[in-house]
């Protein structure tokens, strides 16, 4: 259908004129609901947040996995423990790294150590030679049964890099001192 306007002649658009005309309104909202409903059931699949060895989502699950949990929470913090092993050669100067193992462990904090103390697993040297260096017991292994406890220090230098992030709002504050 053309109209003429002055000298120049418009013509009327239907929408979705681009498509056959074999393909009609009833159609078109079919195709849409099929997407829309392939989207969400997509992110039904891949947002899974079972508990498996291979997917820890959230902070409940290492706390659960930790040796101890109700040792752990009520006197330090449930943490992931990372081994590893570095080999330094200095001729030529190389550094090699073993393939890491993680496995649930537990920091306490320092008014906590009697817990160790009461069960004989520090001596009240090593107890003594740790908080000379200003640090704290972690462990690994179940307290009952012959667990791998170490010295260790909380790193000034280690950071969240999630938190701090430029126009980040109410970043969370540490209020746990080990």
């Amino acid at each position: 259908m053309r109209r003429k306007s002055g000298r120049s002649t418009v013509t009327d658009k239907k929408p979705f004129a681009f498509l056959p005309a074999s393909v009609n309104y009833a159609t078109i909202a079919i195709l849409a609901a099929v997407l829309i409903l392939g989207i969400g059931i997509g992110t039904v699949f891949t947002s899974d947040t079972g508990a498996t060895p291979n997917n820890v989502s959230s902070s409940i699950q290492i706390d659960q996995a930790a040796p101890n949990p109700e040792v752990c929470i009520n006197n330090g913090a449930s943490a992931m423990v990372m081994d590893a092993r570095l080999f330094v050669t200095l001729r030529p100067f190389k550094v090699y790294v073993s393939q890491p193992t993680m496995r649930p462990g537990c920091v306490l904090r320092q008014a906590n150590w009697v817990i160790l103390e009461q069960r004989n697993l520090v001596t009240g040297d090593q107890v003594r030679d740790c908080r000379q260096k200003l640090n704290t017991f972690g462990y690994t292994g179940d307290l009952g049964s012959s667990p791998a406890i170490s010295c260790i220090y909380q790193s000034e230098d280690a950071q969240n890099f999630f938190i701090n992030q430029p126009g980040a709002v109410n970043a969370p504050t540490n209020t746990d001192q080990f």
